[in-house]
């Protein structure tokens, strides 16, 4: 008997352990070690919340770039009506919904058949109709603005990327990360202006429709569907871009329209030095925006990276002739000759010209000589004027923003160059070739918009600005981006007047490179170009420089077909499109 008791004793203790032990198992897991289970730090809380309820993104939280009118660039609005999966199992006025919306009642119910997540209902609807849904407070029954990516990208390469980055979280927001400000998926900046202004435009919280289900997937606190999101009135944070909505739709559809598929176009505002609207193709391989292609990857805006320029490049040797008093009038040059002082093709020839018809005409053999006067006495004499022009050194807005020392609103844009090493300044050839843009000569699409802006404004050199301002949620802003002088020496107002004429000439003369666009409502100043790539291969850059109108400036513009066959480049066509579409949008 004692024998049994004893057992039974064993067994009754060797359970009350267990219980014990159950109990404080539980302890740790609803008391204890709630939002920090085991070495992974696994939040219990959270788990349990998101195993019985199911939500709906409407906002992920993050700061939006804007137009400079505030219209935003990455998304449109859309009016929507969203039904919630419960509705399946209760009665609801399918028949008032459906004729409010304009669709059949069958269709609604269809959709929700086995639904386990909220159903958009993609049909646009009105403002009006929006009010009606909602007035009839039916729970599970929501018409509410849902944003949806753009169907053609905007300015994609200048705006850039957001995707999860594990590595970017751990190395630049490792102390947001242990204060469970945010998490290792939150999306971050991989790209462009979305990389640059990242810290700025992290989330604070999403906003969310949400509602409890049982096991079966019913309404498990009644049918109230609560809507949760950030109070906070200052964020999330817009970025207020110098973008034009409707100009910025213009380049994107002319690029597209003439499948220009390598280069891309920029717009600037020559008065506050302002980029309208910008461009780059190709367009960027969102499933692997860094597989590099041909040297280079679908991310890597095309206006910020150096390019062979071709006669584009005369406009910098031009400058620098009549600034140092090496034009005179009547004196004219043989265009029978190539660079190299031999004769050029009979189809190629253009007789005795004048400095001001050897710049309309794009002769070579004008510039070379030019150039290898100027350098006997100052061998500096080209880098120095393209430095003057703005052209060689970045251009972008930069500055000191908060804690950001040297903050870059243009992230990756790379320096132009004339040469690579100084030994070729005293071989003729390669003097000639750089004067009228090869050999090593590489310069920026936007630096040569800015080149252009320079021109037009007399001199006065400016940094490009993307950006205006970051604007709270309220409408107040957190940081104006107030307007830069690029440093460095500049060209004479007498060298500035000088040059509009040459570049007026491009296109009012009979034999000009730029005559096509005589026949545009603005009249156009500017300058082609054409850099030999590969001989081999015959590609070439195509380019087309300028501003307008010509008289009364008002925007600068550069269009650049890379790689391309100069016969079949679009790039006139492009700028043409592109002129033509600001003097309607302009006048309408």
């Amino acid at each position: 008997m004692k024998i049994i008791h004893k057992r039974i004793y064993i067994t009754l203790i060797f359970i009350l352990l267990l219980i014990s032990g159950l109990g404080a198992r539980l302890v740790q897991l609803q008391l204890v070690s709630t939002e920090s289970f085991t070495d992974k730090n696994i939040n219990l809380i959270e788990g349990s919340v998101k195993q019985r309820t199911q939500e709906m993104v409407v906002d992920d939280g993050r700061g939006k770039f804007e137009d400079k009118n505030g219209q935003s660039l990455t998304s449109i609005t859309h009016n929507r009506l969203v039904l919630f999966p419960f509705l399946e199992k209760m009665k609801w006025p399918v028949q008032q919904v459906s004729e409010i919306v304009g669709m059949e009642p069958q269709e609604l119910t269809n959709r929700l058949a086995n639904a386990k997540t909220p159903v958009v209902i993609t049909k646009e609807l009105s403002h009006a109709q929006v009010q009606k849904i909602n007035a009839l407070k039916v729970p599970g029954v929501f018409g509410i603005p849902l944003k949806d990516e753009r169907p053609v990208p905007l300015a994609e390469h200048l705006i850039g990327l957001e995707a999860q980055s594990k590595q970017i979280i751990e190395e630049k927001y490792s102390d947001k990360l242990k204060n469970g400000a945010i998490k290792s998926t939150t999306p971050v900046g991989i790209s462009g202006m979305q990389r640059a202004f990242d810290e700025f435009l992290l989330p604070e919280q999403e906003s969310k429709l949400l509602y409890h289900v049982d096991r079966l997937g019913g309404p498990m606190f009644g049918i109230d569907v609560k809507y949760t999101g950030t109070a906070n009135p200052y964020y999330p944070v817009s970025v207020r871009t110098t973008l034009d909505l409707s100009a910025q739709e213009l380049v994107e559809n002319t690029l597209n329209h003439y499948k220009l598929k390598d280069g891309g176009a920029v717009l600037i505002d020559i008065k506050n030095n302002k980029v309208i609207a910008m461009a780059s193709r190709p367009s960027i391989n969102k499933k692997d925006p860094f597989k590099k292609q041909n040297g280079s990857d679908s991310v890597e805006n095309r206006l910020l990276t150096p390019q062979t320029p071709g006669s584009i490049f005369k406009t910098v040797t031009a400058a620098a002739a009549l600034e140092q008093n090496k034009i005179q009038p009547s004196f004219t040059y043989n265009c029978d000759k190539s660079i190299y002082g031999n004769n050029v093709e009979e189809d190629h020839q253009k007789g005795q010209l004048t400095f001001e018809e050897s710049f309309a005409q794009s002769c070579n053999a004008t510039f070379a000589q030019l150039a290898k006067e100027m350098i006997i006495s100052n061998p500096n004499i080209l880098e120095q004027y393209a430095d003057k022009l703005g052209l060689i050194q970045p251009v972008g807005w930069t500055g000191d923003v908060f804690h950001f020392e040297h903050f870059k609103q243009f992230l990756g844009e790379k320096s132009g160059r004339v040469w690579t090493n100084d030994r070729e300044k005293k071989v003729p050839n390669a003097v000639a070739q750089t004067a009228i843009g090869q050999l090593d000569v590489k310069v920026t699409p936007l630096a040569v918009a800015n080149m252009m802006a320079t021109i037009a404004r007399g001199g006065e050199k400016k940094q490009v600005k993307a950006v205006d301002a970051l604007d709270y949620k309220n409408n107040t802003s957190l940081y104006t981006f107030k307007e830069h002088e690029l440093k460095g020496d500049t060209i004479n107002e007498a060298t500035a007047a000088s040059m509009q004429q040459l570049l007026k000439g491009v296109v009012q003369s009979e034999k000009g490179t730029g005559r096509r666009f005589q026949t545009l409502p603005y009249e156009v100043a500017g300058k082609s170009g054409t850099a030999e790539i590969n001989v081999k291969a015959d590609t070439v850059n195509k380019w087309f420089a300028g501003y307008f109108p010509a008289d009364d400036p008002k925007y600068a513009m550069v269009v650049v077909d890379l790689n391309t066959k100069s016969a079949i480049s679009p790039t006139n066509s492009v700028f043409y499109d592109i002129v033509k579409g600001m003097y309607d949008l302009n006048t309408r």
